[in-house]
């Protein structure tokens, strides 16, 4: 009969074993502590055994799970180098105008949250006065990213030290006159403090990584040395189920990026709820990490919790904790001792004889107040041994009570994310805990005070004291004043300004190209951050690889298979491309890293990335947004773009709209170019304009989105005069005369508009249009239907303001005869843009629907935008005006088989 206590082999471990016997005395061993002192002792010596052979670097399985209970015992912490009972009193100040600034807020109704700093306090509050470092030293500093929802614990540490006031703080959700503070931390609103844009969850950990990443990689290619600098992330228990918060863990882990520690508030709750209810989320946590690479630092029980422990001779106590689901935890937070006797002590008799040996009070003060994440030793012992470890990332889970300190009514309570203001009851009751000295005269009218010991108190000199030890105030965005970048030789702009004869080039091809060129500019080339989300040889850039290096902390330790070949595969340490791998969140991280190193680092940096189109914005639009939050300067570069470029590919890669999304980021400049000599005169201008000499009330904060095609065509050379319109938006690329056509005197005309390779629809058109129908049509490149859209908006709005200002669109188009038909090969919404201020009849084509997979030609007849369809249109639009027979459209829809 088998012994239901022997530990059973595993299947999946069958290796050949070269001594049996002494194997079967290992396994009877295990079997008879097992049955002798119980599973539990046996499975506590396997992983103390397990934890001993990790520490001696044997090459096991990672440990995944520890128990639960702190990494670093009371007794291994190291000593505070500081004043405690100062940092106790700054740490009571932040944590009242925090609540008082929300409550004071909800009189107005734009609400705020105070629940999540009332956790997190002293997760803060021990970085601030030990280890956050400024950027008055070296200019970099520490980067750190604040969690979204603890932004009021912030200002009131700015308000404490001077860099806010009252009126700012009253001021908190109202922005609108000018001077209020920004909900969340938001670069564009408030730049002097906040560095990085957090409150969309799960873009701050993605981000923080490929920050840690990016500072190495600026380091080792010898653009600045930033190894001092230490990337924090302060995130959430429950934004960790944010599939961006976990996407690139195994990246940091790879690359060693012990410049990076994740700071996690496991207070075990989310915005409704218990984040785990019927589970564990530290433990899921640990494990995710541990697997991943990095090294965890759990920090749980407070030190009242020690005496517990000590009492524990048996590991019940242990036991207990790792099988108490973590609604229950939140439940004891809520429960009098009677409760927790008989629901957390009564299930095992050791515990209930531990029981007996506590008071009440000793019960209600473990499980009520000490948690790990509210002493400042305990996060002082994290953070200093996340500091001192090497060669992997660390992540501290520190276990915290949603709502600490703010009365019975908010701490563990589900609904405590939503509950904006506490009573003058509850604020005399949260002073008289915090020691602070507000009178009771100061809460006269209900209204609550905000507290402050005084510009010269020894809490302020303390707190700055600190703060200028670790060089300067901390959150702090600062832009250094650099010299404009040199403008590169206008040569690699003109490259296609004579055209490409008889060769065919698709406008990818071309700005590679041009981007080839630029890099070799010896001013600004190593300035470029090339980044690809692994396509780099769908763009034709393989030959970027040798001469560039892709970059990689281990530089090159294999033999590439294409060695002998010409554009060989060549990683190395100071590689300027970054090429991601298939992520394009990464990649858009790599970019909004690269994009703001100017005020991050005080390095420009000029990053382009390039990716399908399809997979830009429609998948990362969110850290677009971001890239526009925090100011971000680049170029993203949407290839193989459009809805029928694609030959094949079919729906999923054929992009329709993604100048639809981006045009709705006001940081976007939105281009879709037609030639290729078109893209050197908006790279040129987007380096001038994001880098270069600002004109008089311009914003340099923009970032460019251009769409390039990969259908290889003629290019044709420059006309001149037409670079206004390039940057603008519109200019005549034609007329029917210029084109060589011969069309009746007085022809009907019509002017084509057409962006991108819908222009080549277009041209064909024009030719049709007058060989076959006796219309003459006048071809127009839109280069920027947005552009002409944000210029139009402006006009309007001086008009508000009483300045007469025509639209630029309604200027070029102006004495134009007939009416207009745009097209473009994207939704007719991205021509209809500029609709409203055309003075001409208007009308559109464009690839409306999902895509589909077959020949460019089947597509766009498909969609109603190849040339004879345009051609149909056009006449449609001629007939409406009486200018052309009725009969001619369904003359010409027979003809062309529509």
């Amino acid at each position: 009969m088998t012994d239901p206590t022997a530990i059973q082999p595993s299947e999946l471990d069958q290796l050949p074993d070269r001594d049996p016997e002494e194997t079967a005395e290992w396994q009877a061993s295990l079997d008879a502590v097992a049955r002798e002192a119980g599973p539990h002792r046996a499975a506590y010596l396997m992983r103390r055994t397990l934890e001993r052979a990790e520490g001696a670097g044997l090459a096991l399985p990672k440990l995944l799970e520890t128990d639960y209970v702190n990494t670093i015992p009371t007794a291994a912490e190291p000593t505070v180098d500081g004043d405690e009972e100062m940092e106790n009193r700054i740490t009571a100040w932040n944590r009242w105008n925090a609540a008082a600034m929300v409550t004071r807020g909800s009189k107005y109704g734009v609400g705020g949250h105070i629940a999540t700093f009332a956790s997190a306090a002293w997760l803060y509050e021990t970085g601030f006065n030990h280890f956050f470092k400024g950027k008055e030293a070296d200019g970099s500093g520490d980067q750190l990213y604040i969690q979204g929802h603890a932004s009021p614990g912030i200002y009131a540490r700015a308000f404490l030290d001077g860099r806010l006031n009252e009126s700012h703080l009253d001021n908190f959700r109202r922005e609108s006159g000018g001077n209020g503070l920004p909900s969340y931390p938001h670069p564009r609103r408030l730049p002097w403090l906040w560095e990085f844009p957090t409150v969309s969850m799960g873009l701050g950990p993605l981000s923080a990584i490929y920050q840690a990443r990016f500072n190495r990689y600026l380091t080792n290619r010898g653009i600045k040395n930033v190894s001092a600098s230490h990337v924090w992330a302060f995130l959430g228990d429950g934004e960790m189920d944010e599939p961006e918060s976990t996407a690139a863990l195994a990246l940091a882990a790879r690359e060693g990026l012990d410049n990076l520690t994740f700071v996690i508030n496991c207070n075990l709750q989310r915005l409704d709820g218990p984040v785990r209810a019927n589970f564990k989320i530290v433990q899921e946590l640990e494990a995710q990490f541990r697997g991943a690479g990095w090294n965890v630092v759990k920090t749980l029980w407070g030190n009242a919790w020690d005496e517990l422990f000590a009492l524990d001779t048996t590991g019940a106590l242990v036991r207990r904790l790792r099988e108490v689901p973590d609604a229950q935890v939140q439940t004891y937070q809520t429960r009098d001792a009677a409760y927790i006797r008989q629901d957390f002590f009564g299930k095992d008799p050791a515990l209930a004889e531990m029981a007996k040996l506590l008071s009440d009070d000793k019960i209600l003060e473990c499980f009520h107040l000490s948690r790990g994440g509210h002493e400042p030793r305990k996060v002082y012992a994290a953070y200093k041994a996340a500091l001192e470890h090497k060669g992997a990332p660390t992540v501290i889970l520190a276990q915290t009570v949603k709502g600490h300190t703010l009365g019975e009514g908010f701490a563990s309570k589900n609904a405590n994310h939503q509950m904006k203001k506490l009573t003058v009851d509850e604020f005399k009751a949260m002073r008289d805990l915090l020691g602070l000295p507000i009178a009771d005269s100061a809460f006269e009218g209900g209204q609550v005070p905000y507290g402050h010991p005084g510009a010269e108190s020894p809490e302020v000199r303390y707190l700055q004291e600190r703060r200028a030890a670790l060089g300067g105030p901390a959150p702090a965005r600062r832009v250094h004043p650099v010299a404009p970048l040199p403008a590169p030789a206008d040569k690699a702009f003109a490259a296609f300004d004579k055209g490409s004869g008889s060769q065919s080039v698709a406008t990818t091809m071309a700005f590679v190209r041009l981007v080839k060129d630029l890099i070799r500019d010896k001013e600004t080339g190593k300035r470029w951050v090339p980044i690809v989300p692994d396509e780099a040889r769908t763009f034709g850039m393989e030959s970027l690889f040798p001469s560039l290096g892709i970059y990689s902390p281990k530089g090159q330790t294999y033999e590439p298979v294409d060695r002998d070949q010409l554009m060989y595969y060549k990683e190395a340490k100071d590689g300027q491309i970054l090429n991601e791998g298939i992520t394009e969140a990464g990649s858009m991280a790599d970019f909004i890293a690269a994009a703001t190193s100017y005020a991050t680092h005080g390095e420009t940096m000029i990053p382009f990335y390039i990716f399908y189109s399809m997979f830009g914005w429609q998948r990362t639009a969110d850290q677009m947004w971001q890239l526009g939050d925090q100011l971000g300067k680049g170029f993203l570069v949407g290839a193989t773009a459009g809805r029928t470029t694609l030959t094949g590919e079919g729906l999923q890669h054929a992009d329709g709209h993604s100048p639809v999304i981006a045009a709705t980021n006001p940081a976007a400049l939105t281009y879709d170019p037609a030639f290729a000599y078109e893209i050197g005169a908006i790279v040129k201008e987007g380096l001038r304009r994001m880098y270069g000499e600002a004109k008089p009330g311009e914003d340099q904060d923009v970032f460019y989105y251009l769409t390039v095609y990969n259908e290889p065509l003629p290019q044709p050379a420059k006309p001149a005069g037409v670079d206004e319109g390039i940057v603008r938006g519109l200019y005549r690329f034609n007329t029917a005369e210029s084109a060589g056509l011969t069309v009746p005197a007085n022809a009907p005309r019509i002017q084509l508009l057409g962006s991108g390779t819908a222009i080549h629809w277009a041209l064909k058109a024009q030719q049709l249009l007058a060989e076959e129908w006796g219309v003459a049509a006048d071809v127009w490149s839109a280069t920027s239907w947005s552009e002409l859209r944000r210029d139009a908006l402006e006009a309007d709005e001086a008009l508000l303001q009483g300045e007469e200002r025509i639209p630029y669109v309604r200027q070029a188009l102006q004495g134009a005869e007939g009416p207009v038909l745009a097209v473009s090969d994207y939704m007719r919404q991205v021509p209809d843009q500029i609709a409203q201020w055309v003075e001409q009849d208007y009308s559109s084509l464009g690839a409306d629907g999902f895509g589909l997979s077959d020949t460019r030609e089947a597509a766009r007849r498909h969609f109603g935008v190849d040339a004879e369809s345009i051609v149909a249109a056009a006449l449609a639009q001629l007939a409406r005006r009486g200018e052309v027979p009725a009969s001619a459209v369904k003359e010409a829809r027979e003809k062309y088989g529509l």
